[in-house]
This record gives structure tokens, C-alpha cells and sequence, in this order.
């Protein structure tokens, strides 16, 4: 049977250098993980589940596992540009591949404008000033027109960037991540902890394992990868493994060095102020501006690849698809994205539509798990396809994540992702009547 890596004419011609290393790749996965939420989690976290609050991430951190490890077989079996859109496409056909792509697109543009606005209320902390509307709208223009910038020049010059500020975000965390790891004995296997009731240990695990998704925009530039099947599962684990690690033991100091930290508003914050004075508050805000840098310029790098990506199928115009000549980037997609997250971030008409990432989310993952039957039928002849062990054991823990996952959504939540999917479905069919009427097959 074809092997969905070379079956695709469009894959196999797709015009992005390969440039992108396991270091690069990984990078995408971490920020799209590791955004400004650590920060805010542990205090809900431990009002929630008291001194077993680490052992919440840890247990989370299982939870997802199987998830993630799903996805590192499906990355394994591709080398185009597209990532969910793309093992959508393989197993359900084009009209599954552009629902999710759509789908995809909009929940991270939306989640890009609400990110855009935190970033420029963090740097208020610094600026009160900027929370007037002529200079919040003027420090909107300038994040996303940078961000655009950085993407637009190169995906070289994107992965320094996106390196500089992983560094800046990760060594505070790094640093109270081994205050933690020195009470690591004495405050998570001492007797005394114990776990909360099974209401509240529920709700403390939807709570947290959110603090672990987002991996799935690192695999979509799988195109410009110089080894996507065999790097793309590692930068997955290593991500995880080191989310986990600096959750855990971030949870654990927070506990030591804020005492009342079930009523912390800021308790990253708190612990840095903790061990170092106000520098140490600086510090660690500084540490959430760069965190939330990082996930939108991630996270622009990423969605941009996805119209790129559907251009491609002649799901979207083909201008989503030209590549600049000298930068080898998809600069037109970039351009549109920057542009609409501007006036989405900078008029506030992104926050009807924050209601459906998590439902989103949860759809791109149970359709992308769904997948890997037909997947694996088309791949078994790659001899560089990872094969979970078990067979279909870990798929189905993944599905059953996704669906205890998908009980706690809200009804607002599922309501405004099917008015987004009958949005996505009229433009897929506007999009296939004019490929008709010019006579146009869909790749």
C-alpha cells in the first residue's frame, strides 16, 4: 500500500527549505506548551488539591502521554507541511483535512489575540501608561507587526528568536524548579500528603493538564524539517518530559516559598519576590513577557503554515501558498495572519470566539487519533514509521483522555465550534464550486 509520505505529489514538491532541526522542532512544541499559564496554575492548583498539588501534574502528565505518543507515530509517517490537517486529510479525505486545518486556524488566531492583549497588559506591570487606548493599540500594532517581521525574514531567523526568549522564560522557571527539587523529599512523599476528594482531585486535573497541550502546533511545519519522521516524535517527548519535570518542581517550591499560596494572584511572581526581593518579581515578570513572546511567535510561525498548507490542496487561493523567493517563507500567509490577529487583538472581536479552543482542541485530537488506522494501513511499508506497542491500547487511552476531557466543555463551547465548522463547510464547498468551474482539481 502508498506510504503517505510519497503518495501526495503536493508533498513531495512542496517549495520550503528544510531547514529545521530536532533543537528547532522542539522549540515549537515546548512554547506551544509552556505559555503564560504555569504561572497563574499553581495557586488554582493547590486550592484545589492542597499539598498533592505536584503529584496533579505529574498524574497529568500520564494523562496526556498517551495522547502525545499518538501523535509521535502520526509525525512519523510524514514529511509534508500540515501536521493534523494533514493526518485528517490521509485517512478522511480532503473535506476532514480542511475542516480541521479551518478549524486549526481560527482557534489559534483567536488564541493569538488574547495572548497579544496579555502580553500588553504584563508589560503594564512595568508601564502603566500602556493600558491607555491609543498607546494599548500602538503596543498591539507593534507586537504583531514585529512578530510578523521575524516570521516573514526567514524560519532560521524565527528559531533564534524563538530560542532567546525560551532561555528567558525558562531560566527563572529552571531556577525554582531546583528550589523544588531540594524539599522534593520532604514535601511530596512525606505521610502527611495526601490526595484531596475525588470532586476536587477531578476538578485539579482539568485544571492542569491543560497546562500541557498545545504540542500539536510544533508538528506543523513538518515540510520544513530536515528529518520530520524521526525528529518529530523526539522533540514531542522531550518536551513532555521536560514540562513535566518543571511543572512538578515548580509546584513544589511555590508551596515552600509562599505560604499562603492557595490565595496567591500571582504566585510565580510571589516565589521569585520570595528569593530575591522585588528583583526577584521583576524577574519572573520579565520571564511571563518573554513566555507569552514565545507562544506567539510559535504560534504565528505555525498557524501561518496551515493556510500555506491548504493553498497547497487548492482548499484556499493560491496566493496562501507563494513563498518568497528569498526568504523561502510562505510570506503571504504570514502577512494575512499578522494582519487579521492585529485587528482581531486590537478591537476585542476575538473574545466570542475564545469559547472554542478547548472544544477545538479536543476535536483536532480525537479526529488526528482516529486516523491512525488508515494511517498506519498507508504507512506500513515505511521503515521509518514508529509503531506504539500494544496496538490500538494506547490510541484508545487517548480517545478515552479526550473524551473525559470533552464531558467538562461548555455547551457555549460546542455550539460556537459547530457554527465554525458550518462556516468551514460553506467555504469548502464555495471553494470546490469554483475549482469546477475552472476547471481546477483539488491536489
Amino acid at each position: 500500500m502508498a506510504d503517505p509520505t510519497t503518495a501526495d505529489p503536493v508533498q513531495r514538491s512542496e517549495p520550503l527549505s528544510r531547514r529545521l532541526t530536532l533543537p528547532a522542532l522542539w522549540l515549537l512544541v515546548i512554547n506551544g506548551m509552556i505559555g503564560a499559564g504555569i504561572f497563574g496554575v499553581p495557586a488554582a492548583a493547590e486550592q484545589l488539591a492542597g499539598r498533592f498539588s505536584p503529584w496533579v501534574f505529574a498524574i497529568c502528565a500520564l494523562l496526556i502521554a498517551p495522547v502525545m505518543l499518538c501523535f509521535a507515530q502520526l509525525s512519523s509517517a510524514f514529511r509534508g507541511t500540515g501536521g493534523p490537517t494533514l493526518y485528517a486529510r490521509t485517512a478522511f479525505g480532503p473535506f476532514a483535512g480542511f475542516q480541521i486545518g479551518w478549524a486549526f486556524y481560527v482557534a489559534r488566531l483567536t488564541a493569538f489575540a488574547a495572548n497579544t492583549n496579555l502580553l500588553v497588559t504584563t508589560v503594564a506591570f512595568f508601564w502603566p501608561e500602556a493600558m491607555g487606548p491609543a498607546l494599548r493599540v500602538g503596543l498591539i500594532l507593534l507586537v504583531c507587526g514585529l512578530l510578523t517581521w521575524v516570521n516573514l525574514v526567514g524560519a532560521q531567523t524565527a528559531m533564534r528568536s524563538l530560542g532567546v526568549l525560551t532561555v528567558l522564560k525558562l531560566l527563572p522557571l529552571v531556577g525554582l524548579a531546583l528550589v523544588g527539587l531540594v524539599g522534593l523529599d520532604q514535601t511530596v512523599f512525606t505521610s502527611a500528603v495526601s490526595p484531596p476528594g475525588l470532586v476536587d482531585l477531578g476538578a485539579a486535573v482539568l485544571l492542569v493538564i491543560y497546562a500541557y497541550v498545545g504540542f500539536e502546533s510544533g508538528l506543523v511545519p513538518g515540510g520544513e524539517a530536515r528529518n520530520p519522521q524521526r525528529d518529530m516524535p523526539r522533540a514531542l517527548l522531550l518536551a513532555l518530559a521536560i514540562a513535566a519535570s518543571v511543572y512538578v518542581l515548580v509546584q513544589i517550591a511555590t508551596q515552600r516559598l509562599v505560604p499562603e499560596l492557595a490565595l496567591a494572584e500571582r504566585p510565580v511572581v510571589d516565589a521569585g519576590a520570595a528569593l530575591f526581593g522585588q528583583a526577584g518579581a521583576v524577574i519572573v515578570v520579565l520571564a511571563i513577557i518573554a513566555s507569552v513572546g514565545g507562544n506567539l511567535l510559535g504560534s504565528m510561525f505555525s498557524t501561518a503554515r496551515i493556510s500555506y498548507r491548504l493553498a497547497l490542496d487548492g482548499q484556499l487561493p493560491p496566493f496562501f501558498a507563494a513563498v518568497h523567493r528569498r526568504y523561502e517563507t510562505p510570506w503571504l500567509s504570514v502577512l494575512v495572519f499578522g494582519a487579521v490577529a492585529f485587528v482581531l487583538a486590537a478591537t476585542g472581536s476575538f473574545v466570542w470566539l475564545a469559547v472554542i479552543s478547548v472544544f477545538v482542541r479536543l476535536l483536532i485530537y480525537g479526529t488526528c487519533i482516529a486516523a491512525m488506522p488508515r494511517v498506519n494501513a498507508a504507512a506500513e511499508e515505511s521503515p521509518d514509521r514508529i509503531r506504539l506497542p500494544g496496538g490500538l491500547t494506547i490510541p484508545a487511552l487517548g480517545l478515552m483522555v479526550c473524551a473525559g476531557l470533552a464531558t467538562q466543555v461548555s455547551l457555549a463551547s460546542v455550539l460556537a465550534t459547530v457554527a465554525l465548522l458550518t462556516v468551514g463547510t460553506l467555504l469548502f464547498i464555495v471553494a470546490a464550486w469554483q475549482r469546477r468551474r475552472l476547471g481546477i482539481e483539488a491536489a
